[in-house]
C-alpha cells in the first residue's frame, strides 16, 4: 500500500508513520525536513512546504497514492488547497481533526461522533469544524474519499501531557515539580479527563489506512482508560520522584489572566471528556488502547530527562506561575 503523510515527524503523526512503515506500507513523508530524526528508516522523503501548492504539485506530479494522510491542515484554505493536490491521486484522504470540535459543554456522555460540533470558546476547534465540512461536502457532491479523523490529548515520548503551560512547553511544569514549587491545576482538578498514547492513536488510525468502510466517515480515536486532572498530575510527579504540591485555580480566573487559556480550558480542558470508541472498534478489529498512562508518563519521563532538548526552560511562564498563585491565594484572604 503505497501511503503519503504530509507532517509526520510531530507527536502522533511520528508515531503513525512509523508504524505504517512497521506494517509494510511504501511510505513517503512530504514536509519541510526540520526534524529528519524523527523520520522512520525505511520512508521517502521529500522535502518541501505543503503551503506552496505549485511546488507540491510538481514534486508529486504522476504519482498516485492509495491513502494521503495531512497532519497540516487547520484552516479551510488549506482544506480547499488539499481538495485541488489530492482529488482523483488517492483512494483515501484522512483528514486529521481534533475531539475538541465536540460541543462544548458536552451534551452527552460518553461523547460520540454523532454529538454535535460546536465550540464557541477555541478559535482552533471551529476552524477545525470549518475544514471538516469542507471535505464533507467534497464528499457528498464528488465522492471525494475523506475520513475524518478526531484524536483527544494525545502525548507521546517528548512532552509530558499538562492543562496548564507556557509557551515553550510542558517542561517548565515538571521543572517547577522538581523543585518543590507548586503548580497549577485548573478547578478542582476533578474533571475527568482522556489522554491516549500516540503508538495507541497509531494502532488505530494504521487501522483506517486503506480501510474502504471508512470512507466518508468520521471517527475518534482515544484511550479507555479515564483520569482526573490530579492523577493525572500526580502520576506526572510519581514518575519524577516527588509528590506535586497541587494549587487548585479556577479556569475563568486562569482565563482571565491569561487570555490564551480561554480555548484550551474553557474550551476543552475545563469539561469531562470521556469518548465512546465503539466506532473505531468497529472499523478497526481488536483495537484496544493498550498503554496506561502509569506506563506511558513513565516512558514520557525517561526520555525527557534524558534529552536536554526536551527541557526548554520557560521563566516567563515560571513567573507568570508565582504571580498567578500569589494573586489566587490573595483574593482568599481577602475575600
Amino acid at each position: 500500500m503505497k501511503v503519503l503523510i504530509i507532517g509526520g515527524t510531530g507527536t502522533i503523526s511520528s508515531a503513525a508513520a512509523r508504524l505504517a512503515v512497521q506494517s509494510g506500507a511504501e511510505l513517503t513523508l512530504l514536509n519541510r525536513g526540520t526534524h529528519p530524526e524523527y523520520a522512520p528508516k525505511g520512508a521517502e522523503l521529500l522535502k518541501a512546504d505543503v503551503e506552496d501548492a505549485a511546488a507540491v504539485a510538481r514534486l508529486l506530479k504522476g504519482r498516485k497514492f492509495d491513502a494521503v494522510a495531512d497532519f497540516c491542515v487547520f484552516a479551510p484554505r488549506q482544506a480547499e488547497r488539499d481538495l485541488a493536490l489530492f482529488a482523483g491521486k488517492t483512494e483515501q484522504y484522512l483528514f486529521v481533526s481534533s475531539a475538541s470540535v465536540y460541543c462544548k459543554p458536552p451534551v452527552a456522555y460518553p461523547v460520540a461522533e454523532s454529538a454535535p460540533l460546536r465550540n464557541p470558546y477555541w478559535r482552533y476547534a471551529r476552524d477545525k469544524i470549518a475544514c471538516e465540512e469542507v471535505f464533507t461536502a467534497a464528499y457528498r457532491s464528488s465522492g471525494f474519499p475523506v475520513t475524518i479523523v478526531r484524536p483527544s490529548h494525545t502525548y507521546g515520548d517528548r512532552a509530558a501531557p499538562v492543562s496548564v503551560h507556557g509557551k515553550k512547553g510542558s517542561w517548565q511544569v515538571l521543572r517547577r515539580m522538581l523543585d518543590g514549587k507548586p503548580v497549577i491545576v485548573h478547578g478542582d482538578g476533578l474533571t475527568l479527563w482522556t489522554l491516549t498514547h500516540a503508538d495507541d492513536f497509531a494502532r488505530g488510525f494504521c487501522g483506517l489506512l486503506g480501510n474502504p468502510h471508512a470512507v466518508g466517515q468520521a471517527v475518534h480515536i482515544t484511550g479507555d482508560e479515564v483520569l482526573t486532572w490530579n492523577d493525572i498530575y500526580m502520576e506526572i510527579g510519581k514518575a519524577l520522584g516527588v509528590k506535586p504540591n497541587l494549587v487548585h485555580i479556577p479556569s475563568d480566573f486562569l482565563a482571565a489572566l491569561e487570555p490564551g487559556l480561554l480555548g484550551t480550558l474553557l474550551g476543552d480542558k475545563a469539561y469531562c471528556m470521556v469518548f465512546d470508541n465503539t466506532k473505531i472498534r468497529r472499523l478497526v478489529p481488536g483495537f484496544r488502547a493498550g498503554i496506561r498512562f502509569s506506563e506511558g508518563i513513565r516512558r514520557t519521563v525517561r526520555y525527557v530527562t534524558d534529552h536536554p532538548e526536551c527541557q526548554t526552560p520557560d521563566p516567563e511562564f515560571d513567573a507568570w506561575c508565582d504571580k498567578v498563585i500569589a494573586a489566587h491565594f490573595s483574593s482568599l484572604k481577602t475575600g
